[in-house]
């Protein structure tokens, strides 16, 4: 993917202030990370909404301050969705010489056997996996191809994902990502041997948390 920058200025104004801040057409945003002190920043927030809504939670974004660039990841979007915006960003800043962790969206792709031909039903355990790797190297989704399943019974774990020799999966290699079941048995995935708390894949990974609080400091 091409480098996606995203040119920002320091901002002095916090708390009930921002709200002025965003009328004025500005996303109040904060850069915080293990080599940066916090810094209190603001983006255009058309440019900012439109290059934010296309990038996934593991995507590397370059805030650009001050002729200083860091590398980010979104760590945070707080939304009003009643108005359907965003109201605030945090962006972790990351050394691309430093290993990361970090989780990564699951993709399920391919036809799978066993649900064309046996009627069975496709149940997905994992919505991310944990991945240790150099910024760089962060993948925005893991595809996991979903055609190995032929035949009910059959399943996916995540020693059978296959990711690039510079990624690290953290996850117990044992843990079920899919599983390919009958429909009554869906009812009692729970019980599926290494499918602990199966539930249908949603959201976004942890590094894309969205939540719809305001700035503390804002009524």
């Amino acid at each position: 993917m091409d480098k996606v920058v995203l040119k920002a200025e320091k901002r002095e104004v916090i708390g009930k202030q921002v709200k002025a801040l965003r009328r004025s057409g500005k996303l109040p945003a904060v850069i915080y990370g293990r080599h940066t002190d916090p810094m209190n920043v603001s983006l255009d927030f058309h440019t900012a909404s439109l290059v934010l809504g296309k990038l996934t939670s593991s995507s590397l974004v370059t805030i650009e301050l001050d002729g200083t660039e860091y590398p980010s990841l979104v760590r945070e979007k707080q939304r009003d969705y009643i108005k359907n915006r965003l109201l605030h960003v945090d962006f972790l800043a990351v050394s691309l010489n430093e290993a990361i962790r970090a989780n990564v969206g699951v993709n399920f792709v391919g036809v799978s056997g066993a649900v064309k031909d046996f009627n069975a039903v496709l149940v997905t355990n994992l919505q991310s996996l944990e991945v240790e790797c150099l910024p760089t190297d962060l993948p925005e989704r893991i595809d996991v191809d979903i055609s190995v399943l032929a035949r009910p019974g059959d399943d996916i774990r995540v020693r059978d994902v296959h990711v690039s020799d510079n990624i690290r999966l953290l996850n117990d290699p044992d843990t079920m990502v899919a599983v390919a079941t009958f429909a009554k048995v869906e009812e009692e995935a729970v019980a599926v041997p290494g499918a602990e708390g199966i539930a249908p894949t949603e959201g976004e990974p942890e590094l894309a948390v969205e939540r719809g609080k305001k700035e503390e400091g804002e009524e």
